[in-house]
């Protein structure tokens, strides 16, 4: 090829299938068309799909949870920007490797071929080895492609961040999961009912790439060509049980277990969670519903709820699984048994109506910082009265705007701790009422 000749290389065939590689590297596929999920990135119009379909490609971080299609992504784009891809693990390499590679590239670039260098896992890489890959990104000696699934705020060398571009890439829906097993099927010369595609789906929890090894180690058990219940189930080792195809089974086990603990029923609440983890539901979905239950139904009737919540979110996510379960179920009994109280819902309600169909009024002069002489003297913080300098810190100035003056928000049940809460207010609505409102001295005859 001539230094001068601009005409790109011919697209490269797709490598032959080898049936003794395992499934998820045969299903890898060959276009964007071909590419399940993503669609928020690479939908049509989408700012990465235009990139590559312009060859216009800059240095990117693709952030994702595994088994998202992150490698096979990368893959997709070196064949249809006709770059050499060349795959490097932040695991196995080291400066010396970075040098050698960065070389191949300088060369091929001289040569009119532009390098794709996709780095798995490159929040592994420490600072110097992630340094050692900026000059030739700025000299467009290289394509960085990394992937991670941590955070590249936290991971990722500021200067790399600042010559790249960041995509999050999101876990796989259940269709998405479905589509690609469906796909698989004939290549495993296997049948297979939805509702069993579907469990699957639902099993792995967005990861195709965990879908694809569960789906194949089912087949292994799968007599004439079919695949059974009893197949998949000892695929997951555990019961299969099935949401239907719709996904309103999912909706419906939340629901219950959500009503169970309003209803403080401690043993159905027990019930409804321990079939959503058999079935295979994401955990921290769980734990966020619990800290909704904790805030939406519970609140300050017990606000330690709240703190059990979180703890259990916690522990799932440093623990993961089984032994988070048992966390979750801990959260659920002390919610179920908790005090219920709604009532800083409602109070957040009445007060959007308010905030809604009322005009938004400039802050009280009293609640305002005088912060300058001139605002000051224009009556910045006038009237203002420091609690720390009265007693019970009590005061009795109005904070609300002059039209909502008096409004009452917030009612506390007589449940729990709010029962304390409540008699609190009322005693502070007392006194800020006799200080207001003095009796009148009576004249002597």
């Amino acid at each position: 090829m001539s230094l001068f000749d601009n005409t790109p290389p011919p697209l490269p065939e797709p490598e032959t299938v080898d049936a003794s590689r395992p499934l998820a590297e045969r299903m890898r596929p060959e276009s964007l068309d071909d590419y399940v999920g993503q669609e928020h990135i690479l939908g049509p119009g989408k700012p990465l799909r235009q990139q590559i379909e312009r060859d216009q490609l800059t240095s990117i971080i693709l952030w994702g949870p595994p088994g998202v299609g992150k490698t096979t992504l990368a893959k997709l784009i070196a064949r249809m920007t006709h770059c050499e891809f060349v795959p490097f693990s932040a695991v196995l390499s080291g400066i010396k490797e970075i040098k050698a590679v960065m070389a191949d590239a300088e060369r091929l670039r001289r040569m009119g071929r532009r390098t794709i260098l996709f780095i798995d896992e490159i929040h592994r890489f420490n600072k110097a080895q992630q340094d050692a890959f900026l000059p030739y990104v700025e000299k467009g000696d290289i394509i960085l492609i990394g992937a991670t699934t941590e955070n590249p705020s936290f991971e990722v060398i500021a200067a790399l961040l600042s010559r790249s571009r960041v995509y999050a890439l999101r876990g796989l829906t259940v269709p998405e999961i479905m589509t690609l097993l469906r796909r698989a099927l004939p290549v495993l010369h296997l049948q297979a009912s939805d509702d069993l595609l579907e469990q699957i789906a639902i099993y792995v929890n967005g990861d195709a790439r965990q879908a694809y090894n569960t789906l194949e180690a089912s087949a292994a058990a799968a007599p004439g060509g079919e695949l059974t219940e009893q197949g998949v189930q000892d695929a997951m080792q555990r019961k299969v049980l099935l949401y239907d195809k719709s996904g309103e089974e999912h909706f419906n086990l939340i629901s219950a277990l959500h009503k169970s603990v309003r209803s403080s029923d401690v043993d159905a609440a027990l019930y409804w969670l321990t079939r959503m983890l058999e079935a295979g539901e994401d955990r921290m979905y769980i734990a966020r519903r619990l800290v909704r239950m904790a805030i939406e139904d519970i609140s300050l009737a017990d606000p330690r709820a709240l703190e059990q919540a979180i703890a259990a979110m916690q522990a799932v996510h440093f623990l993961g699984m089984p032994e988070g379960d048992l966390a979750l179920g801990q959260a659920a009994i002390y919610l179920a048994i908790a005090p219920k109280s709604d009532a800083a819902y409602r109070a957040m309600g009445e007060i959007v109506a308010d905030v809604q169909k009322t005009s938004a009024e400039p802050v009280p002069m009293n609640l305002r910082n005088a912060v300058t002489r001139s605002m000051k003297e224009w009556g910045y913080g006038e009237g203002y009265q420091h609690a720390h300098q009265f007693s019970d810190a009590v005061v009795f100035m109005d904070c609300l705007p002059p039209s909502l003056t008096g409004r009452r928000y917030y009612h506390p049940t007589d449940r729990g701790v709010e029962k304390r809460i409540g008699e609190r207010m009322e005693e502070i609505r007392r006194r800020r009422e006799a200080a207001t409102n003095p009796e009148p001295k009576h004249e002597r005859d």
